[in-house]
């Protein structure tokens, strides 16, 4: 099994046209020179590398890890973006001239990731509009998004979760670079903060320990997850148990695996900024991103 510190290095020997230098994989890892000797000398035996460069060993060892396909949760009203939201859903709303859920896409054309799928419901038809820039789009129908919550889109995607990222639709993505070809493990996007009011993840040895709505010295969760193979497959059936059951069609997907479920999975946090990705809940923040929607709601 590949180590996590070949996987970094491999990852950005993939990236780079031109051969690296330790020091300058160094200064991309932000790790020490001696780490990244030790890391390059094993890959090295195992005929990853030659050169300071990868090798066609080394891409086929990486294959594993490819992301395979992206699904976009798109299905709900995002009421609280009321009136804009009242006729565009809100992964279509405008900002700046660009449309929410393109920033997101952009980086997953960028990375190859070739199968992109999003969950519609609320006004499904106008997200046709996509397929112009992006033809490879396929839409799956969520008829349940005006009587459950979100866990009834990723039911409908659920044959779909398997080396995936799962992202909501109305993240403002800044950091495209966020959006890779290659994942090591299940993990889920987080800030570090100190103190937190939103939805939160704690952690213990690394791995996500518990979701909490608020929370000290932890990590403020944002929707864009990743699933290896074995915990999409996994993920697939839990979803279904956890709707099917007694109020199941209220809860939130995310609580399948961090909540109901957590004792099954390993789940990492992968550390971002608050200048990467933007979470944009209400009307407010909306104007405070776009002054162009100033007047609206006086």
């Amino acid at each position: 099994m590949m180590t996590k510190n070949q996987f970094d290095v491999l990852t950005i020997l993939e990236k780079s046209a031109a051969a690296l230098t330790q020091r300058k994989l160094s200064q991309i890892w932000r790790r020490s020179i001696g780490a990244v000797n030790k890391t390059v000398t094993e890959l090295i035996q195992l005929g990853y590398v030659r050169n300071n460069k990868i090798t066609q060993t080394g891409l086929e060892a990486l294959e594993p890890f490819r992301v395979k396909r992206a699904v976009f949760i798109a299905a709900g009203f995002g009421s609280r973006l009321m009136p804009i939201t009242l006729n565009t859903p809100k992964p279509l709303v405008r900002i700046n001239g660009r449309r929410i859920i393109d920033s997101m896409l952009d980086a997953v054309v960028a990375a190859g990731i070739e199968e992109i799928y999003i969950v519609r419901g609320y006004l499904a038809e106008q997200f046709d509009q996509l397929l112009y820039k992006y033809p490879s789009i396929q839409f799956i129908e969520n008829p349940a998004y005006n009587e459950a919550n979100n866990i009834s889109s990723v039911m409908c995607a659920r044959d779909s979760l398997s080396n995936a990222y799962i992202l909501e639709g109305d993240l403002l993505l800044y950091n495209p670079n966020l959006i890779t070809k290659y994942q090591y493990t299940t993990n889920y996007l987080g800030v570090a903060v100190k103190k937190t009011d939103d939805w939160c993840l704690k952690t213990t040895g690394g791995m996500v320990s518990k979701i909490a709505l608020g929370g000290v010295n932890c990590y403020h969760m944002f929707g864009i997850s990743y699933w290896t193979q074995r915990d999409g497959i996994r993920l697939a059936e839990h979803v279904k148990r956890v709707y099917e059951s007694p109020g199941g069609k209220e809860r939130y997907w995310d609580q399948v695996a961090l909540e109901y479920y957590i004792k099954e999975y390993k789940i990492a946090v992968r550390p971002c900024t608050f200048e990467d990705v933007v979470e944009i809940d209400t009307l407010r923040e909306l104007k405070q991103i776009d002054c162009s929607y100033e007047k609206i709601g006086k």
